[in-house]
């Protein structure tokens, strides 16, 4: 049996983030020796895990060298090759979440929009001086609103730069914001140039050629997407008394909402002497759903009502499985721009 490589993040919040992330999809990462760069997934075994930096995660699923990567979008946007040999499998992970940003010293008043940026930079007649680590987006970014700069390249703290004086303002990632808000910067209006969070890729080329890897990417996009699926949704359980279950039924549909989702589903309850004319009805609700669910329950005849975690939620078909079956009948994988492009220059709320 082949063996195939995943690449996680190998420090930092990130990389916690994609090991609990793992497990709570079923897919604990055994690491006997925290010094290691290597370690196993004992439910995948012919799925090597590998540690390395964000970027170099991008790199090496570029070249081939590994088949799968968990990394921030931010990272896949930036340092992915062009044209790409990368695929991306789930851009959507639900951790890691921030935004690349520019930010400007509070003390520049009345400068708060990138029209305000092209203008000052109009008066300064020079461009402004723009520290940042992603210089393919904030070029890019920069560029397409027409505000004149130049790209100061930097690895270390951004947050000090304006203070320093080497640069006018900076391109950053932007979680919470209280980092640049202790270091008085502001984030302006308009400029969040890219919003992100951990992704899910593979190498195309690998891919395309191989049907375990293929298989291999369904494993993986089946228990994401499954447990994605089922972390924001709860099975509603509660007893009710009629004459059928077609009768219990009709008075759920008659007076609530409750439809989950495909349902309810009742079954008869069985009691020492026989069913009593109970049934059980369950209904799967979103999180912000439940206590409509258990109050609407109530008011049709509902008692004893059970609200329970769903681990998981399987799809006959999950859709990031058909679009990658999709994207591998290509000869060449998407364009990132092309098909993430509603991301970039994206006004977040």
């Amino acid at each position: 049996m082949k063996t195939f490589r995943i690449s996680l993040p190998s420090k930092g919040r990130l990389a916690d983030e994609a090991l609990n992330f793992l497990e709570s999809c079923g897919l604990r990462v055994y690491k006997p020796n925290p010094r290691q760069y290597e370690a196993v997934l004992p439910d995948l075994p012919d799925l090597k895990v590998l540690f390395q930096r964000p970027g170099d995660i991008v790199a090496s699923v570029a070249d081939g060298s590994v088949d799968f990567g968990i990394t921030g979008l931010d990272m896949v946007m930036e340092k992915s090759p062009d044209p790409t040999s990368i695929l991306i499998l789930h851009e959507a992970l639900g951790f890691g979440g921030c935004t690349l940003s520019l930010a400007i010293p509070e003390g520049w008043e009345g400068i708060d929009t990138l029209e305000g940026l092209e203008t000052y930079a109009r008066q300064l007649e020079r461009p402004l001086r723009v520290a940042t680590k992603f210089s393919r987006l904030t070029g890019q970014f920069l560029s397409q609103h027409q505000i004149p700069y130049t790209l100061i390249s930097a690895e270390g703290t951004l947050e000090t730069a304006p203070a320093i004086g080497y640069a006018d303002m900076i391109s950053d990632l932007v979680a919470s914001g209280q980092t640049l808000r202790d270091n008085r910067l502001k984030v302006v209006e308009g400029g969040q140039i890219l919003s992100s969070q951990a992704a899910l890729i593979a190498n195309f080329c690998r891919l395309k050629g191989s049907q375990p890897a293929q298989a291999l990417a369904r494993n993986l996009l089946e228990l994401i997407e499954a447990h994605l699926r089922g972390s924001t949704n709860y099975s509603v359980f509660a007893n009710m008394r009629g004459p059928s279950a077609q009768a219990v039924a009709q008075r759920i549909f008659d007076h609530s909402t409750l439809h989950g989702l495909q349902g309810p589903t009742i079954s008869p309850v069985f009691t020492p002497r026989g069913n009593g004319d109970w049934y059980a009805v369950h209904v799967v609700v979103e999180k912000h759903e439940i206590y409509r669910a258990v109050n609407e329950l109530r008011a049709v005849g509902g008692s004893g009502v059970v609200v329970v975690p769903v681990t998981y939620i399987f799809d006959e078909e999950p859709p990031r499985c058909a679009r990658m079956t999709q994207a591998l009948q290509m000869d060449q994988p998407p364009v990132l721009t092309a098909v993430f492009g509603e991301m970039l220059g994206a006004k977040n709320d």
